[in-house]
């Protein structure tokens, strides 16, 4: 599979739902959830991104978080959502559905 390189600005306006829509599948880890985002097309998102945005989440209780030791290795902080994290992904979902069809309509200027 090719790795696209998108602008930045477009990967940071797409990130949060993307990730919530992946912690809304399985309770998961910061390394997958990476994986799931590249395997996605999204590229690669650097741990300096990824993880201050699970915080964000965190903090904002959209998802909750636990330490697990990890077998033969080091402890992982799974993530899982939330009621308000589920709410708050339906909302960016429709939205986000919006605002791309306006975009795309803009941009392609029709």
């Amino acid at each position: 599979m090719v790795t696209m390189k998108w602008p930045t600005e477009w990967l940071r306006g797409a990130l949060t739902a993307a990730v919530l829509s992946i912690v809304s599948e399985e309770e998961t880890y910061g390394y997958l959830v990476a994986q799931r985002l590249r395997e996605g097309g999204l590229g690669v998102v650097k741990g300096g991104t990824l993880y201050p945005l699970l915080t964000r989440l965190e903090q904002d209780g959209d998802v909750i978080a636990s330490w697990r030791e990890g077998a033969g290795g080091p402890g992982r902080k799974y993530y899982s959502i939330t009621p308000a994290g589920k709410q708050r992904l339906a909302m960016l979902r429709v939205d986000w559905q919006i605002f791309a069809d306006h975009a795309t309509a803009v941009i392609s200027g029709k």
